[in-house]
């Protein structure tokens, strides 16, 4: 199996092993153990042709054609992995509007294989040229994947109120505020509890949708495909932070976050979201990022907290 990047002795990319040992311990090792089989016996069964795959760090993920000539992806992970399950889900959901297609799968195995998007150039090329013109074909794939229907309970996705006990997750961790701002992560507890309650609609989200995950497909309705979503269920306004914070997070870039005020009001515009709803959101998503970058070792900073602390005058109750 040829690949591309830095690899071990099996031929796997070294921070998917990282990854996959860190997150899934000696099962995470055994399914590694197990890749190189599997990748040939599902290349085999579906009739696919594979390339090396993609430098990405938490599943295998490599081009594929079909044996009638169709180019797909073939995503491989941890059998069990909730994210993967949630990943099936919310492309079933959407049927290829606005998402790629699933073209076929295998639960417990843990592959899918998914439409790939031709030529594929990511949607960060436009940035900050033409930034408007990239939130803009954001909020189009957002509009189409919110208009599919909620699936019954029962579903692997689930409510976006789960994530809401990170926040208390973190106060009891951090209660001196020394890694984030305890006002923040209070503030944005409450907001999230506030924004969850009266949400004018429910749908399906992607929730980690950016300009990475936001692929030109020529055969697409729109132009643009998303990959990679998270599925949850939930207001569509917790879509807007990831597009405030991206591209590159780790960076703060001083010319990015010029874009910020422009990129909440075309959002807001977009997703018929009240202004100071969407810098509520803005605010709430950035900080849970923060959050959840604690939870993983990765510690505060990047963009994330930059865009909090822009938002934070209009989103913040006086003392």
């Amino acid at each position: 199996m040829i690949t591309t990047g830095a690899t071990d002795d099996r031929g796997l990319p070294r921070v998917l092993v990282e990854n996959v040992v860190r997150g899934w311990g000696e099962a995470g090792r055994r399914w590694l153990d197990e890749l190189p089989r599997l990748l040939i016996e599902i290349a085999d069964a579906w009739r696919l042709s594979v390339d090396p795959p993609y430098p990405l760090s938490f599943n295998y993920v490599c081009p594929a054609v079909r044996a009638d000539g169709t180019p797909a992806v073939l995503k491989l992970g941890v059998p069990g992995s909730p994210l993967l399950e949630r990943e099936m889900a919310a492309l079933a959901v959407w049927n290829g509007r606005g998402a790629a297609q699933v073209l076929d799968h295998d639960t417990t195995r843990g592959a899918l294989l998914l439409q790939r998007a031709v030529p594929g150039t990511r949607l960060r090329e436009l940035v900050p040229g033409r930034d408007e013109e990239a939130t803009a074909a954001i909020v189009a794939v957002l509009r189409d994947l919110h208009a599919a229907p909620v699936p019954e309970p029962g579903s692997p996705l689930p409510a976006l109120e789960t994530y809401r006990s990170a926040f208390a997750g973190h106060l009891g961790h951090d209660p001196d505020g020394r890694l984030l701002p305890r006002r923040w992560v209070q503030a944005a507890d409450r907001l999230f509890a506030e924004l969850s309650s009266d949400a004018p609609r429910r749908a399906v989200l992607h929730g980690d949708l950016h300009h990475d995950n936001v692929l030109v497909a020529g055969d697409a309705p729109g132009g643009w495909l998303a990959i990679d979503p998270h599925g949850v269920v939930g207001d569509p306004g917790f879509e807007i932070a990831p597009v405030l914070y991206n591209p590159d997070p780790d960076r703060v870039d001083p010319d990015l976050l010029h874009l910020i005020p422009a990129r909440v009001e075309q959002l807001a515009d977009g997703l018929d979201l009240p202004l100071e709803r969407a810098r509520a959101w803005g605010f709430v998503g950035c900080v849970l990022s923060a959050v959840w970058n604690c939870e993983d070792g990765a510690g505060p900073g990047g963009r994330e907290l930059a865009v909090a602390e822009l938002l934070a005058p209009a989103v913040l109750r006086p003392d």
